[in-house]
């Protein structure tokens, strides 16, 4: 089958986007990046509010399913899995491995991203360097990597057998220097 191009829409170096062009590597899906100048605030643009309402990176348009539009990371990943991800290389076709791949993508959605961005966000931008703020988010990145460390001791992926989802998003967000621990 062949497949029209998927338009990405990313910026920079960004886990996020990252996120989604591994995941459409390893499956094998064309795409064509769009940077997002987010310095510019591209991203709060009237045309690309319309594809992502938050204003964020990323976002997908899938032009195969009548330009089908898909944002937040991991809400991309899992629509891929769904949509082409036939052998299971991402996400298990089982119910009980997908369900221990969508918990490690929640893990990593609602803690490690959330919790590594902070740490970036007081360590390098804040304009008033608030020390409870880097410490309290370095803390909890260092607590989330020594979780994560053990329980992948032993193991390269975090779900499974097999590089997955779940081991993707975690993998993209460099728990080490990118917030200064």
């Amino acid at each position: 089958m062949s497949l029209t191009p998927f338009t990405l829409y990313t910026g920079g170096f960004s886990p996020n986007g990252n996120k989604i062009t591994i995941a459409c590597e390893e499956l094998g899906l064309p795409y064509e990046n769009k940077m997002i100048d987010l310095m510019k605030g591209e991203q709060r643009e009237e045309w690309y509010l319309a594809i992502n309402p938050n204003g964020r990176i990323p976002s997908l348009i899938d032009h195969n399913r009548g330009d089908f539009k898909v944002f937040e990371s991991g809400a991309i990943l899992l629509y891929l899995c769904d949509h082409y991800d036939k052998e299971g290389k991402l996400c298990p076709k089982d119910l009980d491995g997908r369900s221990e791949v969508t918990q490690w993508l929640m893990f990593q959605m609602a803690g490690v991203g959330p919790m590594q961005g902070q740490a970036n966000h007081f360590y390098r931008y804040a304009q008033e360097k608030i020390e409870y703020g880097v410490k309290r988010y370095q803390d909890e990145v260092k607590r989330l990597k020594q979780w994560y460390q053990r329980r992948v001791r032993g193991k390269f992926w975090g779900a499974g057998k097999e590089q997955q989802t779940s081991t993707i998003t975690v993998l993209t967000e460099r728990l080490e220097g990118y917030c200064a621990l």
